[in-house]
């Protein structure tokens, strides 16, 4: 008897095991919401009523009603990467850039992506992207690295710029040529070619600038660490300091519809607001929103947000809420 029930009990062990790593089809989980509050948005880009935003862990969320709901995007291959910048090219096709070189595409208005660059060797980043048109698109990031391409981001060549190893952190243009870089250490370089040739400025600051932002042919606008504004009269040539009265760092911009100006957004959820002329209108935080990365503005009412807790709806009367 008592063997019989040692081999009923091997039975009911191997047939326990058998059943523990036999293939099974998992039941399917519940669906999960998307949130936004919780993810790093690094970037966002506008285009009529849509909204592309792109961030950690190779995210990119899109919406159709202002900021209202998002939906994910698809890519191909998905990647863990971050995503750094975006830039609308026309009503279809966007590219956006991030961590280990990597460069995506898009052809419906940025429901789903393509890749079409990735440098797994290096790793470096490339930490934002600009476009002067349609077609012609530049990359630039980590140690100086610029890319530019001439077919919409399709291919493209590496050049070199006079910054000795210095990171590139934001870049603004127009379509008569003028355009201009900031970076580490005060970096600044200007183009009155289309690109073809730079020319690297004085240093006028010994901090990181994070971006610049164009307001007319001759007047520019440079921020980065520490509150610090600059603007220059006369193509980057002079430079003039805007106190802020705080010291928290500026990470991203957007020119206010009709050329009126431009919003600079930041650290503990500044948002500064500065006229077509370069002066300082006001500046505000927006309150439990942490650090802002990103901002759109898409028309005078409508303002939409991304940072270190993620995008959030339109606020209705743009600047002019929420203040302290």
């Amino acid at each position: 008897m008592r063997q019989l029930i040692a081999y009923a009990m091997s039975a009911v062990v191997a047939a326990t095991a058998a059943y523990a790593f036999s293939h099974r089809t998992p039941p399917p989980l519940p669906a999960t919401q998307l949130r936004t509050d919780r993810l790093l948005i690094n970037d966002m880009a506008v285009d009529g009523r849509r909204v592309v935003a792109v961030g950690e862990q190779g995210i990119v969320l899109t919406s159709d009603d202002l900021g209202e709901t998002w939906q994910q995007a698809s890519i191909e291959p998905r990647r863990s990467s971050s995503l750094t910048g975006v830039v609308v090219l026309s009503a279809d096709h966007l590219v956006a850039v991030g961590h280990d070189g990597w460069i995506l595409r898009s052809e419906n208005g940025g429901k789903s992506w393509q890749e079409v660059r990735i440098d797994s060797e290096l790793a470096e980043p490339l930490l934002g992207v600009w476009a002067g048109d349609a077609n012609h698109v530049v990359a630039y990031g980590s140690y100086g690295k610029f890319f530019v391409s001439a077919d919409g981001g399709k291919t493209w060549q590496a050049r070199e710029l006079p910054v000795d190893g210095y990171h590139l952190n934001g870049m603004d243009g127009g379509a008569d040529g003028r355009q201009m870089l900031v970076g580490e250490q005060g970096t600044v370089l200007r183009s009155a070619d289309g690109g073809q040739t730079w020319e690297a400025l004085p240093a006028f600051y010994n901090g990181s600038l994070f971006g610049v932002a164009r307001l007319s042919t001759e007047r520019w606008l440079a921020y980065g660490m520490r509150g610090h504004v600059f603007v220059s009269h006369d193509f980057g040539q002079n430079w003039t300091q805007i106190p802020l009265g705080h010291s928290s760092p500026l990470y991203g911009h957007a020119r206010l519809p009709g050329q009126t100006g431009v919003l600079v957004v930041g650290a503990g959820g500044v948002v500064t607001r500065f006229d077509g002329q370069g002066h300082l209108v006001d500046s505000l935080r927006l309150k439990s929103l942490g650090t802002l990365t990103s901002v759109s503005a898409l028309d005078e009412r409508v303002l939409v947000v991304g940072g270190e807790q993620g995008v959030f709806k339109s606020f209705r009367g743009g600047v002019t809420v929420a203040k302290d």
